[in-house]
């Protein structure tokens, strides 16, 4: 349907949710956020309700982690779910400062030739979808720094 004529289109600011609880779109550049035990400085991802390491059960603290780090292990899915296309990298990234996290390497080729561990990776975040009303589901992955 056309808009009258003379009338002003309004363009809504497309919504953003992140596909899991602990990635923060809030700010200028996304980051992951981890919950820091107030005693052992132990890191989760997501809400806990007591540390895994020492047991404390005191409030945890919001921690906003290096959005670089290296690729400590790796491997190369070559076969994957419907829909899904492979090969792509799996790999954990140690975080420059504190905290590890699981995550798909993407932006480069998928052999070992081209991922080592120890590889310099940066923060990415990307589009998963869009629904009928414009809002993004937006994942996170790491590429080469």
């Amino acid at each position: 349907m056309a808009a009258p004529i003379g009338a002003a289109l309004v363009s809504r600011p497309m919504a953003q949710i992140p596909v899991v609880n602990y990635l923060d779109l809030s700010g200028d550049t996304p980051l992951l956020v981890a919950q820091k035990c107030s005693d052992c400085g132990a890191l989760y991802f997501g809400r806990r309700n007591a540390c895994a390491k020492c047991f404390s059960t005191r409030p945890f603290e919001r921690q906003e982690l290096a959005r670089t780090g290296s690729v400590r292990a790796f491997t190369i899915v070559q076969r994957a779910a419907p829909g899904v296309k492979a090969p792509y990298v799996s790999a954990i990234v140690d975080l420059d400062g504190a905290g590890h996290v699981k995550a798909n390497v993407i932006n480069v080729e998928p052999s070992p030739e081209a991922i080592k561990t120890g590889m310099p990776v940066r923060l990415t975040t990307f589009t998963l979808g869009t629904d009928d009303e414009g809002t993004e589901a937006i994942g996170f992955a790491f590429e080469p720094a």
